[in-house]
């Protein structure tokens, strides 16, 4: 029979939920049972059960009411098959985050200096005379400054401390907070099950083994499951399997689902059989963690390999890109016959294509390595100048010879100078860029959650800032997606508004709600509102919805009509598909003659039509012209109101013809009987219009991709203001599309495709895979002067590989398919387009605070750094200690990220276009803010050193001899520089020359803080902080002219902003994006085209998962590699505990590169392929 049903047996009822005996079946009977496949699953099931009513009465379920949901029966099989849950890896402990921070190389060589310096100053050399030691030991006043000599390198080694700590802080505090994302993306997965005959929605992990789940079209399969009852059922194995094509199942031949598979067609049933690590998923999963512990052995032996790549940073499953299938027409045949061809070649050398970093994260490692280099050298040419002024000068210049006595004291000096080279090389070392980022990313993506943007991978959040174009889809994101049906054309009459029961024939009525209640989804339905004078609520598909608001509306029910005929009795369902664009059911009457209801885009169905309904339901001929003519007065008039139109037919097949062959779909979906046409308006949000006006404000162009007919789209374009009077735009139909960008074979052309995305705003009548190729033309093309950055939005699961493809992945939280949810990088929460802007706004904030970040820290690195190398050089001693350039590094880097990142964002971020890839970090007016800032500071430094003895009247604390006492002088200069860079953070709010740098600085608590707290810490560091800090207390009167200095600051900065950027052509931009000539040939070669790339190794790696799976343990080679990609930190969200998202992630299942390229070769000589890694794209967050 063709619909897949299976009998219900009466006897189950609800309340047999709290039988005290054991289930009739084990979970190892269920497990074993489970790794069959197609005819042998059949056969077993029949050998042991009878049927899959058999597995449900031991399972103890009614496949028809469910589970009773009784809480005592829910634990009893909780503890005899196990949680719907793997458990998650242990986070890193806080300890292991200290010793990842102390791998920092500059902090080892600081701490070797400091130990260094410790060990010498407790060594005092038996009758150092230290007459004979020359001007070298001039300083050592008594024996207690002698006995002093410890606390510089004890303090270096407590900042080092301090350090470690914040940053092992840091990572803690992002781990997590990436663990809160994680639990929260896990408890909104909730799957669809029928518990006291009541379908219910319940988390994914309280699923329970003899549940009954529904499952439809675009659903990720949260557990293991034999199918009860189907319609035309598709399933994509291709996560377990590694099979592309898509898999039919049925209760005749392959009722076995798979947990981690998605449904890529139709509809069903299925009773759960084995959850947790019990399904075909957590066996893997508990394969690749047993073989975790023999593992770390054996990585203690080979540490010498170095660590494996990090692959688990991948955006997520890249999968999707290759599961989804191109649609069955002339154009999938043709790739298919393409595919063949391919095969015939040999297989090449796998390359591992790799997702290109982040905009922001490339230009932020070039210009940290640019830094690192040019602090490097400094701090080298620093230690050289006063290793050999000390040496001239002792040796030469005063004749001394080299004592052996003497050498401690020397060596001392040699250590102290080796010290301030380190710290010249960590204050020019932003190693708080990192630090940075991280914050401000974090950071957003918490608030981002408030304006409904759920952020799966945080580097999409940045990478939105720049986005230069939006494709969106229409319905549910521009629209309200609250469906109704306001125009009608029934029995000849076309009806501006929903007509009234009387004003039709009732045989007319009959039919259409016939019709439309069985040929619709029985979990459509609309229930009554929540509050009072609510509007009732849709639930299921929003065009069902309308069409059963139809039925209601002519004072029918259609819930009587589903009682009468339930999805049991439906002889054969034709699901909705997007190459189908309709659905159509067939029912069985008892004459043995069969009915077939259809409904779909009224275009598409009216062509099937050779007849219609008349005034008194009588099917008459409908010739192609009347049919024209229809679509001239009826269709067009309403799709130019922005109406969707929808046609609603019939067909009757006679007992006498025999049974059709429900296989040739074209055959059978013809000859139809057209019994209306209705026009449903879907309203466009009222704040739509207001967001895509500020999108176009901002330079982002707006593009609407709809499988809409072109009239309804252009329609609702003009009201959301995508299309606007008098501009010369294009709204072209999917088929028009390709016919402009493929050349005569069928291919995309580039050149054809750049003539026509510049100005296409509406895509109507789309497939997805002219979603996809819009997208990838857009992003390949290179008309503009910059690369295009591209966000897409997607609810269906054909809408994966644009989602994948696209630089940003928007899915719709509500009414998205688990699949599309998989392959974006941005949820919305709320399904609206305006929630777009606002990430926009979010990510062009995090550009500008890394900005204001960058043009302070650089700041402080060229003063420090200046200053540190001439002091060191003319005065043979650092004006700035140790210890207090790691203050100072402290404050300009953690704390000063901490300020400037956590600025929110002002609609003014919106006012400019966006800065595109190429954009330089630094722009013109910042380095004017840096240099001009830096010469103010230079100057008054300077100044100080040399001159600040009489200016404030106390000793000078030049040239003082080893462990001499702090000097009034250089507290004085330490603290006026200190006061300068922090009144000089207040400039760095504003990077685009703004006069008003206070503007908003009340709506930043977290700034107000952090000037505010570190200048009390200041206070506490000069006036107590004595020795170990190089400081001595200050009077009032050198605190005031230090804080003066330091307003100096502000109104120098109105002087630097007075001064017109254009005239300054000398001035350097820095940080600047790689360009395309600067990648080499090979590797644009390699990753030109990820998708069809990874289709190709897709057909080599199918081989592979067969193998691998039967055969786990002789490939423990592997595991390292798996090992590496599942438990490498929970750096980003993809580390998903679930079973429910786990297969969707083949990143899980990867070689080391090394692998990649070297095919392992079985005993028998076969050559193993290796798998399709070169579809991973490893694009790791920061």
């Amino acid at each position: 029979m063709a619909s897949n049903t299976a009998e219900h047996h009466p006897g189950n009822s609800v309340n047999e939920g709290h039988h005290d005996e054991d289930f009739g079946v084990s979970v190892t009977d269920l497990r074993d049972l489970m790794e069959l496949r197609s005819g042998e699953a059949v056969a077993k099931i029949l050998d042991n059960y009878g049927d899959v009513q058999g597995i449900c009465r031991h399972l103890k379920t009614s496949p028809i009411e469910g589970l009773s949901g009784n809480p005592v029966d829910l634990e009893k099989r909780h503890t005899s098959f196990g949680r719907n849950f793997i458990p998650p890896k242990k986070p890193k402990t806080f300890l292991q985050l200290v010793w990842e921070a102390l791998q920092d190389v500059t902090l080892i060589i600081l701490e070797i200096a400091a130990i260094i310096s410790l060990g010498l100053s407790f060594y005092h050399p038996p009758g150092g005379d230290s007459e004979a030691c020359g001007q070298a030991a001039g300083g050592v006043e008594d024996e207690g400054e002698a006995q002093a000599g410890w606390i510089e390198g004890a303090a270096i080694l407590f900042s080092v401390i301090i350090v470690v700590l914040v940053t092992a802080f840091n990572d803690w505090s992002k781990e997590k907070q990436f663990r809160g994302l994680q639990s929260r993306i896990e408890q909104e997965q909730k799957f669809t099950v029928i518990r006291k005959g009541q379908i219910i929605q319940i988390p994914v992990a309280e699923i329970v083994v003899g549940d009954i789940a529904q499952i439809k079209y675009g659903d990720l399969l949260p557990a293991d499951g034999i199918l009860i009852q189907g319609n035309d059922l598709k399933i994509d194995e291709s996560s377990l399997t590694g099979e592309s094509d898509q898999v039919r199942k049925s209760l005749e031949k392959d009722p076995m689902l798979l947990s981690g598979t998605h449904v890529m067609e139709g509809s069903g049933r299925m009773v759960v059989s084995a959850v947790g690590l019990n399904s075909q998923t957590g066996i893997i999963f508990t394969l690749l963690g047993a073989s975790e512990n023999d593992e770390e052995k054996k990585v203690k032996k080979s540490k010498k390999q170095g660590p494996p790549e990090n692959r688990n940073k991948a955006k997520t499953q890249d999968g999707i890109a290759l599961e989804i299938q191109p649609l069955k027409s002339e154009e999938a045949a043709e790739s298919e016959e393409k595919d063949e061809k391919e095969e015939a070649k040999p297989v090449k050398k796998v390359n591992v294509t790799k997702k290109e970093k982040s905009v922001l994260q490339g230009k932020l490692t070039r210009l940290a390595v640019q830094i690192g280099k040019a602090g490097l050298i400094m701090s080298a040419v620093t230690v050289i100048i006063l290793i050999l002024y000390f040496v001239i000068k002792t040796f030469g210049v005063q004749g001394q010879p080299w004592l052996k006595e003497c050498t401690p004291i020397y060596i001392q000096y040699f250590v102290k100078f080796f010290i301030i080279g380190v710290t010249v090389l960590v204050v020019a070392v932003p190693e708080g860029l990192p630090l940075a980022v991280t914050i401000s990313l974090a950071y957003s993506v918490k608030k981002m959650m408030k304006d409904n943007n759920l952020v799966r991978h945080l580097d999409a959040c940045e990478t939105m800032g720049n986005a230069t174009a939006i494709c969106s889809d229409k319905t549910g994101t521009l629209t309200m997606n609250r469906m109704t049906v306001v125009q009608a054309y029934v029995g000849d009459t076309h009806y501006k508004n929903v007509p009234e029961p009387e004003a039709i024939k009732p045989e007319n009525v009959e039919i259409m709600v016939n019709s439309i209640s069985i040929n619709s989804a029985y979990t459509t339905k609309i229930l009554p509102p929540e509050q009072e004078g609510g509007l009732p609520r849709h639930v299921g598909n929003k065009t069902e919805c309308s069409l059963l608001g139809l039925v209601l509306a002519l004072k029918r029910d259609y819930q009587p009509i589903r009682d009468e005929i339930p999805e049991e009795k439906m002889y054969k369902v034709y699901t909705f598909n997007s190459s189908r664009k309709s659905m159509s059911t067939v029912l069985r009457n008892p004459d043995g003659s069969f009915r077939m209801y259809s409904k779909g885009a009224s275009e598409i169905i009216l062509r099937k039509c050779s007849r219609i309904l008349d005034a008194d339901s009588q099917p008459r001929i409908f010739k192609p012209k009347d049919r024209d003519e229809m679509v001239r007065k009826v269709i067009e008039p309403m799709a130019c109101d922005g109406l969707r139109t929808i046609c609603v037919a019939y067909r009757d097949f006679s007992a006498e013809a025999g049974e059709p062959n429900w296989n040739n779909e074209n055959d059978i979906l013809s000859e139809l009987t057209c019994i209306a046409v209705v026009g449903i308006e879907d309203p466009v949000r009222p704040e739509v219009p207001d967001a895509i006006a500020k999108c176009q404000r901002a330079g982002i162009t707006v593009r609407m991709v709809t499988g809409d007919n072109i009239n309804t789209a252009r329609a609702i374009a003009t009201k959301c203001g995508i299309l606007l009077p008098h501009e010369d735009f294009l709204c072209l139909e999917g088929k028009e599309f390709n016919q402009q960008i493929r050349n005569d074979k069928g291919e995309v052309e580039q050149e054809r495709l750049d003539k026509v995305w510049p100005k296409l705003r509406v895509l109507a009548r789309s497939s997805p895979t002219d979603k996809h190729t819009l997208v990838k033309g857009i992003i390949d093309s290179t008309v503009t002067e910059t690369r295009q950055v591209v966000a897409v939005t997607g609810d269906g699961t054909n809408d994966g590989p644009a989602l994948k493809k696209a630089d940003v992945g928007f899915a719709m939280g509500i009414a998205g398919t688990d699949v599309a949810k998989e392959a974006s990088d941005i949820i919305l929460t709320d399904d609206n387009f305006s929630s777009i802007v606002k990430a926009v706004m979010w990510g062009r904030n995090v550009y500008d605070s890394i900005s204001k970040f960058l043009q302070f820290q650089l700041t402080v690195n060229v003063v420090a750094v200046i200053v540190a190398f001439t002091g060191a050089c003319i005065t043979q001693d650092s004006p700035l200690k140790a210890v207090q350039m790691l203050w100072v590094n402290l404050i300009m880097d953690t704390l000063a990220s901490l300020a400037l990142a956590t600025e929110p964002p002002t609609e003014s971020l919106l006012l400019r276009k966006p800065y595109g890839r190429n954009k330089p970090l630094i722009s013109r007016t910042m380095m004017k803010n840096i240099l001009g800032h830096a010469v103010y500071q230079l100057t008054i430094i300077f100044t100080l050193l040399f001159a600040g003895e009489n200016f404030f009247d106390i000793d000078s604390g030049r040239d003082a001899p080893l462990h001499s006492p702090p000097s009034e002088h250089y507290t004085i200069v330490f603290n006026v520089f200190v006061m300068m860079q922090l009144f000089n953070e207040i400039n760095a709010r504003k990077i685009h020359g703004e006069r008003n740098v206070f503007e908003g600085i009340y709506r930043n608590p977290i700034f107000c803080s952090v000037v505010l707290g570190t200048f009390a810490l200041q206070i506490i560091i000069v006036q107590f902080g004595g020795k170990p800090f190089s400081c001595t207390a200050l009077t009032i009167d050198q605190w005031l002219w230090c804080v003066f200095i330091g307003v100096g600051e502000l109104l120098w900065g109105q002087l630097i902003s007075a001064i017109p950027t254009h005239h300054l052509k000398f001035l350097k931009e820095a940080g600047h994006g790689i360009t395309k000539e600067q990648i080499p040939e090979d590797e644009l070669a390699d990753g030109g085209d990820e998708i069809d790339h990874a289709e190709m190794e897709m057909r080599r790696g199918q081989i592979l998962w067969f193998r691998g799976l039967n055969r786990i343990q002789t490939q423990i080679k592997v595991v390292n590699a798996f090992r590496s990609s599942l438990y490498e930190g929970l750096e980003s969200p993809e580390s998903r505990s679930y079973i429910h998202s786990f297969m969707a992630h083949p990143e899980f299942m990867t070689f080391s590169e090394e692998e990649a390229s070297v095919p392992s070769t079985e005993e028998n000589g076969e050559e193993i392929l290796p798998l399709p890694s070169a579809s991973l794209e490893t694009g790791s967050p920061i």
